[in-house]
């Protein structure tokens, strides 16, 4: 059980979100970031799913009212009774101890996962807090919330390395995308600037969607307009306007503007942890590259968890004259 004593910005309960009710209006909601949420679950020892704490800037302040195992993903000052501790490491907490979590340095969002993960009654499938249709609610001081069950011996001092850690640092992030579904809405002029110039971040932006600006997109004479349809994770929308609207984890699941592109899954949380101001390109690939980023970051993720759980030992090889990370597992004997 943990008491939030101080909530200095946005904090909600996610995981990995509602699947099936899209069909009804639901949205998907869940992690904004879920490479960085699932490595803080694993850090832990949790299914990358589990409920956990999703903060937009600055942590909270957090008593522990029981012990628990904890992590924190996000690059970030940590103190635990006053004592500097590390983020992308999982530590051990005793009944009284208090955890402060400081402002995020080059990143939007920022993960607090416990052993056992935050007990909650799911609504629709999801305990992700989606506050506009009254599933869940921001959190605020005061707050209790219970943790779930979990085995603590041998889940503290989880330890990974910043080579594993996903980086967010650059100030213009290149971010690929699948062309359409409504590129008959759009001059090829439209397209080859959508492609070529880049895009900043706006403040009028959320969990729901980001709002672009930049050199507008010339729509044909189709116009902006189409008949509503889905929207999946990822749509860029562009509005009459032309600045374009990358649509996220809490989008509406219709819309009637046309969409130029779908952001490949794998650079969701690029987007995601792109704050305003900070600029982003767009560059075109096939749906079979964007299957393929998917499918090789789902096995990194695998490899991580593996190594967390001393299943696979990390390696640093030297390959191209770079400097990567290679993972073999480990031999159990006996």
């Amino acid at each position: 059980m943990i008491e939030l004593l101080n909530v200095p910005s946005l904090l909600t309960v996610q995981d990995s979100g509602r699947r099936g009710y899209r069909k009804l209006g639901v949205p998907v909601s869940g992690f904004m970031d879920d490479y960085s949420a699932r490595t803080a679950n694993y850090l832990v020892g949790n299914p990358g799913d589990a409920p956990l704490l999703e903060f937009l800037l600055a942590g909270p302040t957090i008593r522990f009212r029981a012990s628990g195992v904890f992590a924190v993903a996000g690059d970030v000052d940590l103190r635990l009774n006053g004592a500097p501790i590390e983020p992308w490491m999982s530590h051990w907490a005793k009944r009284g101890d208090v955890l402060e979590v400081g402002a995020l340095k080059g990143r939007l969002y920022g993960y607090i996962a416990f052993a056992g993960g935050i007990k909650c009654e799911p609504l629709l499938g999801s305990c992700s807090a989606y506050p506009k249709a009254g599933l869940g609610r921001p959190l605020k001081a005061g707050d209790v919330l219970n943790l779930g069950y979990a085995i603590l011996t041998g889940k503290d001092g989880r330890y990974l390395p910043p080579e594993l850690r996903p980086d967010y640092s650059a100030k213009e992030k290149t971010v690929r995308v699948v062309l359409g579904p409504n590129l008959d809405h759009f001059t090829e002029e439209g397209i080859e600037t959508f492609l070529s110039e880049v895009y900043t971040v706006t403040p009028e932006s959320d969990r729901m969607g980001y709002r672009l600006d930049g050199k507008a997109i010339e729509h044909s004479e189709k116009g902006a307009g189409i008949v509503t349809d889905a929207i999946p994770t990822g749509a860029v929308q562009v509005p009459a306007n032309g600045k374009p609207i990358v649509m996220l984890r809490d989008a509406q699941t219709t819309g009637g503007y046309a969409k130029i592109s779908v952001v490949a899954a794998a650079d969701l949380p690029l987007v995601a942890q792109s704050r305003p101001g900070e600029r982003l390109r767009f560059e075109a690939i096939s749906v079979d590259e964007a299957r393929e980023l998917l499918i090789r970051r789902e096995k990194t993720l695998m490899a991580i968890r593996d190594f967390l759980d001393g299943k696979m030992r990390a390696y640093r090889i030297m390959a191209g004259g770079e400097e990567l990370i290679a993972f073999t597992k480990v031999e159990r004997r006996g």
